[in-house]
């Protein structure tokens, strides 16, 4: 498990493209055969892909952890990206197709991944609470479109865990996926002073790139990101972007409060 160190945003200036890569870019979650992690510690988070290929796999629980199972003190989100496969909780297997989230509450033992062509994005807190294992399909979730062509930010927003849907201790998540012609996300943006947020965007064709704002509103710098590759956005840094075509991205947060409003609107004109 790759582990990345906190940055001040006073730091954020002197960090030249490699360094900003490397701070906020992760960009090798996913491989056929492995289940492959990255631990911030803005908020604690990890995030990971597993991708099964044919092959059993299982949650492993790394050293930085200093635990006996990866959700001793954890809980733990399961994305499919694409594909259909199974996740497996203490022996009880869960089918996911598609844009589909499995919650794991803290305190559950093995967890497993299988499957031909499925492929997983995990997402991780550290929870003080257990809630109880819960599968949100893609059609039966809160789902609202928003946007305008005219601004060519046409997208559906579908929340999945968050304090009106399944309960989690810290995390919260969604899934935006843009309307063909449309490029923009969070477009007026925000930051939130309580909370970290993780992009991970993908949908991209191989030679498409999403052009990713973050740093404070006053000094913006820039990622150019591909497909299945992450953000990590600190309580400091606004997080918006452009593709050159359309997408598709999951938000997740952590950090005082599951609220899906709790944010800081940034003006447009007021961004550097």
């Amino acid at each position: 498990m790759q582990t990345r160190h906190p940055t001040h945003p006073a730091e954020f200036g002197g960090l030249d493209t490699s360094g900003l890569r490397d701070r906020f870019l992760v960009d090798d979650l996913f491989a056929d055969g492995e289940v492959r992690l990255t631990y911030t510690h803005h908020d604690r988070l990890v995030i990971g892909g597993a991708v099964p290929a044919g092959r059993e796999l299982t949650l492993p629980v790394p050293a930085q952890l200093r635990a006996a199972r990866f959700l001793d003190r954890r809980e733990l989100a399961v994305v499919c990206l694409s594909g259909t496969g199974e996740v497996t909780v203490d022996g009880t297997g869960h089918k996911l197709a598609a844009l589909d989230v499995l919650y794991v509450g803290r305190g559950a033992g093995q967890v497993g991944f299988s499957g031909t062509d499925g492929r997983f994005y995990l997402v991780s807190a550290p929870a003080h609470a257990s809630h109880p294992t819960s599968l949100a399909r893609r059609d039966e979730v809160f789902a609202a479109t928003l946007g305008e062509q005219a601004h060519a930010n046409v997208r559906t927003i579908r929340r999945y865990v968050h304090a009106d849907g399944i309960a989690s201790d810290q995390l919260v998540l969604g899934i935006t996926e843009l309307a063909e012609g449309s490029v923009w996300n969070t477009m007026p943006c925000h930051t939130h002073e309580r909370r970290t947020e993780v992009y991970l965007y993908f949908g991209l064709g191989p030679g498409e790139r999403v052009v990713h704002l973050c740093g404070r509103p006053d000094a913006t710098r820039s990622l150019v990101v591909a497909d299945e590759q992450a953000v990590i956005s600190p309580s400091w840094s606004v997080h918006t972007g452009a593709g050159t075509a359309n997408y598709a991205f999951v938000w997740v947060m952590a950090g005082e409060n599951v609220a899906y409003d709790d944010l800081d609107m940034v003006a447009t004109e007021d961004l550097r």
